[in-house]
């Protein structure tokens, strides 16, 4: 993780954090306590502003993100109840090749040995989705497979 400050007279401090290569988010805390948030794609490019807080919102907003109120586990060291396998959630994307297809159809099962248990579709949830059941860009796949099975589903349902 790399982290850039800058001194802003006049203004406050910046904070640059680099996210993927050249991707960064950039935090401008105001010296009155506002925090703009900004992502910038590449040094050439110009940030696009993604949102504003308050500075209670800001702390608030902060220790949610420090987990304050949800530690998550980690999965690779973590005894679950059903062995190797574990319950996943994976979002259809929009170029995926099963978008329009059938579960049958999509070979779900066969290609990653992942179960379907349920799908959410915006407020709807079909749980045991029978074979017919097409998957639209957007749903919500929750499946059940060992870590290896859900890769490969993930890479299914994003391609």
């Amino acid at each position: 993780m790399t982290v850039y400050e800058t001194d802003l007279p006049g203004v406050g401090r910046k904070f640059e954090y680099e996210i993927d290569g050249d991707d960064r988010l950039v935090v401008l805390i105001h010296h009155d306590g506002r925090r703009e948030v900004f992502r910038r794609p590449s040094a050439e490019a110009d940030s696009e502003k993604l949102f504003e807080l308050s500075d209670r919102q800001a702390r608030e907003f902060g220790t949610l993100l420090e987990g304050a109120y949800f530690q998550p586990v980690d999965l690779e060291r973590v005894q679950v109840p059903l062995g190797e396998e574990i319950i996943e959630w994976h979002e259809v994307g929009p170029d995926s090749s099963a978008v329009g297809r059938s579960l049958a159809d999509s070979n779900v099962r066969h290609e990653t040995g992942t179960s379907v248990l349920a799908v959410q579709r915006a407020d709807e949830t079909v749980g045991n989705p029978p074979p017919e059941f097409e998957l639209s860009a957007g749903d919500v796949v929750v499946a059940l497979g060992t870590r290896a099975e859900h890769r490969t589903l993930s890479d299914l349902l994003s391609d």
